[in-house]
């Protein structure tokens, strides 16, 4: 998109993805960088409202809803934010985009990765992320990290292990297939060092964003 780049951040639950977005936000923005940061499910009000129902425990979704439930809630986030905010130069940060469905859907859900891809293709307009940042840790430790957290687990951090490690086998098999665009990071190393190897694997991309904006 004209001006802007999209930079996705991918993981399963517990790896750091939001923790790493409010740095990274706290960081570009702090080097005079404009960026805008959102959420999937979510980042606008009908996708908020479609975020409750796939989180909700209490709800029994099934497989091929909960696909579609999250490409209608993405669609609605592109078209109404994120192509706008790409067009007029921004550089966005989304906590999850398309690759997580298909590692969550495609191979947790065993829908198959190409079914789900086709079906987020037409979502998202063929969006892509100019950059995606994967963040690698096992389930045990992203496990044990959300056993720390205040806050109960939702519907899908319910589930089993053999869930998570499906996910986590489909997120390498994504990086094998596509290594220039995702850039897979160490997240059981310290916030930190985290940060400066995110910051690492997008200098190419701010720098660009950068002098287009100074024209």
């Amino acid at each position: 998109m004209a001006g802007g780049a999209l930079v996705t951040i991918e993981g399963i639950d517990g790896a750091g993805k939001s923790t790493l977005v409010e740095g990274l936000t706290r960081e570009l923005t702090a080097r005079g960088v404009r960026v805008e940061a959102l959420r999937e499910p979510g980042g606008v009000p009908v996708s908020e409202r479609v975020r409750a129902l796939v989180k909700d425990p209490a709800l029994q979704v099934d497989p091929r809803a909960e696909a579609l439930l999250y490409a209608a809630a993405r669609a609605q986030l592109v078209g109404e934010r994120v192509r706008p905010l790409l067009a007029r130069g921004a550089l966005v940060l989304l906590d999850r985009f398309v690759d997580s469905s298909l590692a969550y859907q495609g191979a947790g859900r065993g829908l198959g990765v190409e079914a789900v891809r086709q079906v987020n293709l037409f979502a998202t307009g063929g969006l892509e992320g100019d950059r995606t940042l994967l963040l690698r840790i096992s389930p045990e430790v992203a496990r044990a990290r959300q056993g720390s957290r205040a806050e109960a687990p939702d519907r899908l951090e319910r589930e089993g292990d053999g869930f998570f490690e499906a996910i986590a086998q489909a997120y390498e098999e994504l990086a094998r297939g596509d290594p220039a665009r995702i850039a897979v990071i160490d997240a059981a190393r310290g916030r930190d060092q985290v940060l400066r190897d995110a910051l690492a694997a997008i200098e190419d991309l701010v720098s660009v964003v950068s002098a287009r904006a100074a024209r």
